[in-house]
């Protein structure tokens, strides 16, 4: 099969088009002919060699995929050749073929494409279980997501509306601010002009959000535990600024805040499993009405993975980025 190597590591111009194996299915598995795969800051922090894939997994880039099953191991029966799925891998998305844990699967949501069904499994695992498992966000509280135009951002502000709470957002530029707004974001804050911290408060007329969604940090940290409400909430999901920081932790005590983050990709197949069952029961039904939806911004074809990732990083896109592996 045709896949992306990304070689010993290093700048995006490390990944190549190589030849290799296709994958066979495992106990538990399942093989997706792959139409389309997601790009996402994972990959990037993959191939520059800071977050390498866990025991067992893939060393292919590629986190989510969209196609039609080709094989199935013995042992699965939820599944069959030919179905069309989209599913969360835990490596191994940037090839032709790509070997997954069956119930880390889901159906295409009726009236969406392939295309924009790869873009769906990173991200809404991602949001599902962090601003609703861990987070615990209901109906009727405020929500702040940082980075709000970025794939994740963009699912947040979705979901978390759809759920009924009231959401605002970070963002780097009007066009940014203004795309977030019709989405469904109450407010955008360019923190290149405005500070957040300052901006939330008046939202909030000074009590300050319930739940924070984080993957900026560094000096982010102090200040999300400043614009937390009583008994707020923060996850950390990222470090796009460094993990170290010294901190008043004094705000923690006194607004009885919880603070914690996770990380998906090394998770246990049935913990995804559990997401992925939530995610089919609560939030398929929200895509299938359209009142959620993936915001794509580019796709490239697989063998211009090299643009996809410049396109990542350089931070100028709005919503995700794709690859087209085959139409």
């Amino acid at each position: 099969m045709l896949y992306i190597d990304h070689g010993k590591g290093g700048a995006a111009d490390v990944l190549k088009p190589a030849e290799g194996p296709a994958p066979q299915p495992q106990a538990g598995e399942v093989v997706i002919e792959v139409n389309y795969a997601g790009v996402n800051r994972p990959d990037v922090l993959q191939r520059s060699g800071s977050y390498p894939p866990p025991p067992g997994a893939s060393p292919i880039l590629g986190l989510e995929v969209a196609g039609r099953i080709s094989a199935v191991a013995a042992d699965v029966k939820q599944w069959k050749v030919g179905d069309l799925v989209c599913a969360l891998t835990p490596g191994g998305g940037y090839a032709e073929f790509c070997a997954v844990p069956a119930p880390h699967c889901l159906p295409i949501p009726k009236g969406l494409s392939l295309q924009e069904a790869a873009g769906l499994p990173e991200n809404f695992y991602t949001v599902w279980t962090n601003v609703f498992d861990r987070g615990r966000l209901k109906a009727g509280e405020t929500f702040l997501v940082h980075g709000g135009s970025s794939g994740i951002g963009l699912t947040a502000i979705q979901l978390a509306k759809a759920f009924g709470a009231t959401v605002y957002t970070t963002v780097g530029n009007k066009e940014k601010a203004e795309f977030c707004r019709k989405i469904g974001a109450d407010a955008a804050i360019n923190y290149r002009e405005q500070d957040f911290v300052a901006e939330v408060a008046q939202l909030t007329n000074k009590k300050g959000v319930d739940l924070i969604l984080d993957m900026v940090g560094g000096p982010y940290i102090e200040k999300n535990l400043k614009s937390l409400a009583l008994e707020g909430r923060l996850v950390q999901i990222a470090f796009l600024q460094p993990s170290r920081v010294e901190l008043d932790f004094l705000p923690i005590m006194i607004k009885r805040i919880t603070f914690t983050g996770s990380t998906l990709r090394p998770r246990t197949v049935a913990q995804k499993a559990a997401i992925a069952q939530d995610l089919h029961k609560h939030v398929w039904p929200l895509l299938e009405s359209g009142k959620v939806k993936p915001v794509i911004h580019a796709t490239f074809p697989l063998k211009d993975a090299k643009l996809a990732h410049e396109l990542m990083e350089s931070s100028k896109h709005i919503g995700k980025i794709m690859l087209e592996v085959r139409k």
